[in-house]
């Protein structure tokens, strides 16, 4: 079927009985998003390469693919309204796969990161945001209507960073105390990502998607001591001893990544948007009220 022949039998039928593809759906991101469609009356497809431990809710339709191999997304794409692009694969098969969304669908919304964004956090180079550019181009040059979401730190990096830390009553140790960034919910992101989906208005939107406070991460682990109820001790580490904490356990191209992000945002207010609030209509979850609901959560 060609995008064309696609595009008439969407207006044909209509668009409000066809499901939106959310890729990526048993992810930490995906799965939310699916349940934001869900919540919303949203018909919703999952795309998964096991569809049989995906253990989605009920009423998922749960279709398998694999984006090593564009021609097996046939299936799930097939009568869609959307598509929620996560890429969850090596770069390879990117435009092919561009190109299979594109001649089933004319609707995409892609989760990219904000290496477009005037801040010397998100300007330094990284290999993700240079997949994240590439795709950006693949999809203006195929003809999709598209917005793009830029998300910044998520809150939920602070778990994996410092619970075993602290479960331990250990202090944090942790590099550039007074570094500010304006950690995000990934709910508020999976709703905004699932209005987009199907709520007309956004087509070429360029949302960059951040919490609604800046706070340093001393402030950060001050906070998640209060919720707590009890004081954390907070540590500031060198990034050279930042590099020793972690050895053999994190990647090294990923630690020089956040530390050359850090450094180069010492000194520099965090970027704050009210994106959220405007898509939403409703304000952002402070990162308060994300370790409330979220810290006691298993991970």
């Amino acid at each position: 079927m060609t995008t064309d022949e696609a595009h008439q039998t969407d207006n044909e039928q209509g668009s409000g009985t066809h499901p939106v593809l959310v890729t990526g759906a048993t992810g930490r991101i995906g799965r939310a998003v699916v349940d934001e469609l869900l919540a919303a009356g949203v018909p919703v497809r999952a795309l998964t390469r096991d569809p049989a431990a995906a253990k989605l809710p009920d009423g998922v339709e749960v279709v398998a693919g694999d984006f090593a191999d564009p021609a097996s997304l046939d299936p799930a794409l097939r009568g869609v309204r959307s598509v929620f692009l996560l890429w969850t694969a090596p770069p390879a098969t990117a435009e092919a796969v561009v190109e299979r969304i594109a001649a089933h669908t004319r609707r995409i919304v892609f989760l990219s990161s904000p290496h477009r964004t005037p801040h010397p956090f998100f300007q330094q180079p990284n290999p993700m945001a240079d997949l994240h550019a590439r795709i950006e181009r693949l999809i203006a040059a195929s003809g999709l209507d598209s917005t793009i979401l830029r998300p910044g730190m998520f809150a939920s990096n602070v778990r994996l960073w410092w619970e075993p830390a602290i479960n331990a009553c250990e202090p944090v140790r942790w590099p550039y105390a007074a570094v500010e960034t304006a950690p995000i919910d990934e709910r508020d992101l999976a709703a905004v990502a699932a209005r987009t989906l199907y709520e007309d208005g956004h087509t070429g939107g360029d949302y960059v998607l951040t919490g609604p406070e800046a706070l340093s991460h001393a402030d950060q682990v001050r906070v998640i001591g209060e919720v707590i109820g009890r004081p954390i001790p907070f540590e500031e580490l060198t990034p050279d001893g930042f590099r020793r904490a972690t050895e053999g356990v994190w990647p090294r191209p990923v630690v020089d990544m956040l530390l050359d992000a850090w450094g180069a945002s010492d000194g520099h207010p965090a970027y704050v948007t009210s994106t959220v609030a405007d898509v939403l209509g409703v304000p952002a979850r402070t990162f308060r009220e994300w370790v409330t609901d979220q810290w006691k959560t298993p991970l």
